[in-house]
C-alpha cells in the first residue's frame, strides 16, 4: 500500500486458492505464477498446487500440508486458514476474473516499484539512460504476464506437413451427419465460434439435436463419439430430451407428447433410450445463465471427456444475462457475450454452437431470405463468428409452396471457406432433419 492506494485484494487471493482447493484441476489452466500474490502466505500455497500438481499428486488441505511439511505449516496460516480458503470460494465460475484481477494488482505493485526507482534516479545525469531503463522495466511486465510462447513457426510447419502427409477426406472436423452441409463446412471445426440464426419456430433448437445426435453417433468420428453440451435457456432438459427421443428413434413427437406410445413405438424407445444414457451428453437448463456459468460448466465437461472432439451449443445467445456494467446498453452486452464464446471455443480447444433470433425486418422485405443484418445486435456477432448459418423454409411464409418441409442452410459467412446454401428435409413427426437423398429413397 501506498498512502490511501492500495496495491493487492486479499479477497481475489483467497477466493482464487479456494476454488482450486474445490475444484483441483483447476490448476492446470491457470496462467498465474507465485510472484503475481501479494501475501508470501498465498505465494507458498499457490506454489504447492504447481508441484503437487506437476508430481500427479491430489490437491487438497491433507497434500498441501504434507508438501509443505507440518514444520513450515505457520508460514501458509496453518490448517485453520487453509480450511478458510476452502469455505471462501462460493463459486469456481469467476476463476478468470479474479485472476485477471491478481494480475493486475500485481501490476500495480510493479509500477509502483518502477515509478521509486525512477524517482530515485531522476538526479542522475544521464537522463536518458534513466527514461530507458523505465521503458525497459514497464515493458517486461507483459512479458512476465504473457504466455511461454515465443510465437516461432517451426514446430507449426512440421505439424502441418505431417497432416498433409495424411489425407482426412471432406471432413476434418466434427461432422454434423448432413452430407452436403458437411462437405461445406468440412465439419465443425474446433475453436470455431458458430451462429446458426432464424425467426422463431422455423426449426433452430431442432436442428441443433440433430446436429448433436448425429455427431455423438456418426461413424466418421473415428470410433471416438463426440461429447456435447447442450445449454438450454428457453426448454427445459426433459423437453430437449424427448425431441431427442423423437428424432432419433423415429417416434411420432405427438406419440411422447401424449404419452401414448404402441407397442412398436416402446420398443424403439427403449433402445434409444440406451442410445442417450450411454452418450457423452450434458444438458443444462437453468434459466438466467451468465457467460461465466456456461464457461465453468464447459471447462468442467472438457476435463471430462479428455481426448474427445466437443461441441457446446447455446439456446440462445440473446438469453445469456449479460454484465451488469453494460446495463441499458444492449449492443455493448450483446457484444461481449459474443467475444467470451469466442474466447470460449479457442481456449477450450472446443467448437461453440449459439442459436440467436433474427429481428422482425425479415418480415418488412419481400425477400424473406435472411441476411447477416438480421441478426439482432448483429455488429459483434458478425465480426466474431467464424460461421454464420441462417435457416429459411419457404413454407413458413407460403403455405401453397411446392417445397413444403424443405429446410434451406444458407451459410452466408465461412472465415475458412466457400458461402452457399444446402437444402434437406424436415420430418416433423419426428423433428428430424435428413439429406434430401435420404427423403427420396425412403
Amino acid at each position: 500500500m501506498t498512502g490511501n492506494i492500495f496495491y493487492f485484494n486479499d479477497e481475489a487471493e483467497q477466493q482464487y486458492l479456494g476454488a482450486i482447493l474445490q475444484e483441483p484441476d483447476l490448476i492446470k489452466y491457470s496462467q498465474l505464477k507465485p510472484i503475481h500474490f501479494y501475501r508470501q502466505q498465498n505465494q507458498s500455497i499457490y506454489k504447492a498446487f504447481q508441484e503437487l500438481d506437476k508430481k500427479g499428486d491430489p490437491i487438497d488441505i491433507v497434500s498441501v500440508i504434507e508438501h509443505v511439511g507440518r514444520e513450515n505449516l505457520k508460514g501458509i496460516g496453518g490448517r485453520k486458514y487453509l480450511t478458510e480458503l476452502m469455505n471462501a470460494s462460493i463459486t469456481t465460475a469467476k476463476q478468470a476474473f479474479y485472476e485477471n484481477l491478481i494480475i493486475d494488482y500485481w501490476k500495480k505493485r510493479e509500477i509502483a516499484k518502477v515509478g521509486v526507482k525512477l524517482k530515485k534516479s531522476s538526479n542522475s545525469d544521464d537522463t536518458s539512460q534513466t527514461i530507458q531503463e523505465g521503458i525497459s522495466s514497464l515493458m517486461s511486465l507483459e512479458d512476465a504476464t504473457g504466455t511461454d510462447d515465443d510465437g516461432s513457426i517451426n514446430n507449426d510447419l512440421v505439424e502441418i506437413y505431417q497432416e498433409l502427409e495424411t489425407p482426412k477426406g471432406d471432413v476434418t472436423g466434427m461432422p454434423s451427419g448432413f452430407t452436403e452441409l458437411d462437405r461445406m463446412t468440412s465439419g465443425f471445426q474446433r475453436q470455431e465460434f458458430i451462429i446458426v440464426a432464424a425467426r422463431p419456430s422455423v426449426g433452430k433448437t431442432a436442428f441443433c439435436l440433430n446436429v448433436a445426435s448425429n455427431f455423438m453417433e456418426n461413424p466418421l468420428n473415428l470410433g471416438k463419439a463426440g461429447a456435447v453440451g447442450i445449454f438450454s435457456l428457453e426448454m427445459s432438459r426433459k423437453q430437449l430430451i424427448k425431441r431427442m427421443q423423437s428424432s432419433i428413434g423415429n417416434i411420432n413427437a405427438q406419440s411422447i407428447r401424449t404419452s401414448n406410445l404402441n407397442a412398436d413405438e416402446w420398443g424403439r424407445l427403449s433402445k434409444v433410450n440406451g442410445v442417450l444414457d450411454c452418450a457423452a451428453l450434458r444438458i443444462f437448463d437453468q434459466p438466467g445463465m451468465t457467460i461465466n456459468d456456461i464457461w465453468a460448466k464447459a471447462r468442467k465437461m472438457k476435463r471430462e471427456f479428455e481426448g474427445k472432439d466437443m461441441m457446446i451449443i447455446i439456446d440462445y445467445l440473446q438469453l445469456i444475462v449479460g454484465n451488469p456494467v453494460h446495463r441499458g446498453n444492449r449492443q455493448a452486452e450483446i457484444g461481449e457475450i459474443s467475444r467470451m464464446l469466442k474466447q470460449m471455443a479457442r481456449e477450450l480447444d472446443i467448437a461453440v454452437i449459439a442459436l440467436s433470433q433474427l429481428s422482425r425486418g425479415v418480415e418488412q422485405r419481400q425477400e424473406k431470405r435472411p441476411m447477416m443484418s438480421d441478426i439482432r445486435e448483429s455488429g459483434q456477432i458478425e465480426q466474431d463468428a467464424d460461421v454464420i448459418a441462417f435457416l429459411y423454409r419457404d413454407d413458413y411464409y407460403d403455405k401453397e409452396t411446392e417445397n413444403k418441409n424443405i429446410i434451406e442452410i444458407i451459410i452466408a459467412k465461412q472465415r475458412n471457406g466457400p458461402v452457399g446454401t444446402v437444402s434437406l428435409a424436415f420430418v416433423k413427426e419426428y423433428n428430424k432433419f435428413v439429406n434430401l437423398e435420404y427423403r427420396e429413397s425412403a
